[in-house]
């Protein structure tokens, strides 16, 4: 149980501090918990992004990148299936939820970029090919400023009513994800071009990837705080019902557009490796900008929408360990059939 725990450290913080941030935002109240908010001021969230983003790039081997491009195929069909069909997808199911809440943060959990680590992480289990991955996060993530912010303005559902519509500056959301998204990814990888960096960044890559994780629990711990207040006074519609809705619906998402990436692929003839990456890189969203962008939604009038992409990130962990384990398993038999196979030709 501790191994396991050790290995998982990540996802259990994120489930002791999702309802712990609920709980702890509920019982010092929508008063105290603006107080903090303006404590801490505007622009700490996006500061926490560009740290994560940073630390995420600088740790990326470009080397493996520099050899993706050479098949760039596998890599840009991942790349459009994360960015281009699942909010697709999404839009039904957004459409379905019982809480206004839950449908934009659905949305939002759709729109964003593929993951920064978790992807490779589940490609290498899976025995896929990293590279495509790496690529992928990097692509997609680059690319979410122009993209999410249109996505978002073509799928959101209006937020108040009359004079007290909300209406998003897709503009202004382009600027704050060009600042926190675009640049310091830019940063982190022209960083590895200085070799002394590049070194201490592949020496240190599991502190650096610690201390990244530990602050998207920060983010993650803080915005279920602020949710807290809503979340016990019945501002969610629909309950327990809604919870249950919005969840099955992240899982389905995941699965769908993982299903479609990799049944595309295999028509493509994409190579077994490329696809192993495919699926994890193609269905997988990241935290951090998810959670940034909800906290925008948050102040006009969603304060519940952060819940939908946290389901989606612990459900696509918790779904992919199970889906690596098969794929690594289904990889090791036809290996073994292939080396059968070399070895009655030989003889």
């Amino acid at each position: 149980m501790f191994r396991w725990l050790l290995r998982r450290w990540f996802l259990a913080f994120l489930l002791v501090l999702i309802p712990g941030g609920l709980g702890l935002g509920a019982s010092l109240g929508s008063t105290r918990v603006a107080a903090l908010n303006d404590a801490l001021g505007p622009h700490a969230p996006t500061a926490i992004v560009i740290v994560i983003l940073f630390l995420m790039s600088v740790t990326l081997d470009n080397g493996k990148l520099r050899a993706a491009l050479g098949r760039p195929g596998p890599v840009l069909w991942a790349s459009f299936v994360n960015m281009g069909l699942m909010p697709l997808l999404a839009w039904p199911l957004s459409r379905m939820q019982l809480s206004l809440d839950f449908t934009v943060g659905l949305v939002i959990a759709a729109c964003v970029p593929s993951t920064m680590a978790a992807a490779s992480v589940w490609t290498r289990k899976a025995g896929g090919n990293d590279a495509v991955s790496l690529l992928v996060t990097l692509l997609t993530n680059s690319a979410c400023f122009a993209i999410t912010p249109l996505w978002l303005q073509l799928l959101m559902p209006p937020l108040g009513q009359g004079a007290t519509e909300f209406r998003m500056d897709t503009g202004f959301l382009m600027q704050k994800l060009l600042v926190s998204a675009l640049l310091p990814i830019i940063a982190g990888q022209s960083a590895r071009l200085i070799s002394r960096v590049a070194a201490f960044a592949d020496k240190h890559k599991i502190p650096l990837g610690v201390i990244a994780q530990g602050c998207i629990l920060a983010m993650v711990f803080w915005e279920s705080i602020k949710a807290g207040p809503q979340a016990s006074s019945g501002a969610l519609a629909g309950g327990v019902g809604a919870i249950a809705l919005v969840w099955g619906s992240c899982i389905v998402l995941h699965l769908a557009g993982m299903a479609l990436a990799v049944a595309a692929s295999r028509a493509l003839q994409f190579e077994r490796m490329d696809r192993a990456a495919i699926a994890f890189a193609a269905s997988q969203k990241t935290l951090p900008i998810g959670v940034y962008i909800a906290a925008t939604f948050s102040a006009a009038g969603a304060p519940l929408a952060v819940l939908p992409m946290l389901m989606y990130h612990a459900s696509q962990l918790f779904v992919d360990t199970a889906v690596a384990d098969q794929i690594a398993a289904a990889n090791r038999k036809a290996d073994a059939a292939k080396n059968a196979l070399n070895d009655l030709t030989s003889s």
